[in-house]
């Protein structure tokens, strides 16, 4: 598997996100690539900020959050949140390379990843291609951050070993490999958390990926996620 980090300008708020993606993609798009896309330039070009002015972190917190671990003490800033479905620091809020803004969870995530999806596909004619919206994730009782994805579309989100034998031909009852978190985690390696400005990456070759012609079903999209009911 191969993870290429993309460069571009440093992306203002309110660009043209298919613009972006013509300027910086083109030429490296072909068949069978997954084209792994910050959450973070995604909100940029939706106008998805707030001017740090404007409110507090924790008052946009809990506005966003769907739902809050309430904590009286966090030494570390951090406010562990349920957003999307998904468990995630601060509603997936972001300072940094925000430029005295506060960078939001994207708008309706899914159906960005669809139109991205079409769009590259019916422009560059490829019959099989993945879109990952990634973002920074952390794990619970660890320091760091990893990969999260927010949204997918044009593979199979799960790859399945249910049936399949183990080492001493025995048949694997309960485990998939999550290739959602498993790219996304390559990916924002590459791209980085810092001043690197890469915030797309090519990802190919990589292991267990089935590729799909169709958009995502809703059980498809469903089958990734655990519901908190």
């Amino acid at each position: 598997m191969h993870v290429e980090a993309i460069y571009t300008h440093r992306i203002e708020c309110g660009e043209v996100l298919e613009q972006v993606l013509d300027r910086y993609v083109s030429e490296l798009l072909r068949e069978e690539v997954v084209l792994a896309i910050t959450s973070e330039i995604i909100s940029i070009c939706q106008k998805q900020v707030v001017c740090k002015t404007a409110c507090s972190k924790e008052e946009l917190i809990k506005r966003e959050a769907d739902a809050i671990v309430d904590v009286d003490h966090n030494s570390y800033g951090i406010y562990l949140t349920i957003k999307d479905n998904i468990l995630i620091p601060s509603a997936g809020i972001d300072e940094s390379n925000g430029n005295e803004m506060y960078i939001l969870y994207p708008k309706d995530v899914q159906k960005t990843a669809l139109s991205i999806w079409n769009y590259l596909k019916t422009k560059h004619c490829i019959k099989h291609l993945g879109i990952l919206i990634t973002d920074s994730n952390i794990t619970p009782m660890r320091l760091g951050v990893t990969g999260v994805a927010l949204g997918l579309c044009g593979f199979e989100p799960l790859y399945s070993y249910i049936g399949k034998p183990d080492l001493y031909n025995q048949p694997l009852q309960v485990t998939q490999v999550n290739l959602l978190d498993a790219l996304a985690t390559s990916a924002v390696l590459v791209m980085g958390e810092g001043a690197e400005q890469t915030p797309m990456a090519i990802i190919s070759g990589a292991p267990k990926v089935h590729f799909l012609t169709h958009p995502p079903t809703t059980e498809e999209e469903k089958s990734v996620k655990i519901s908190m009911e």
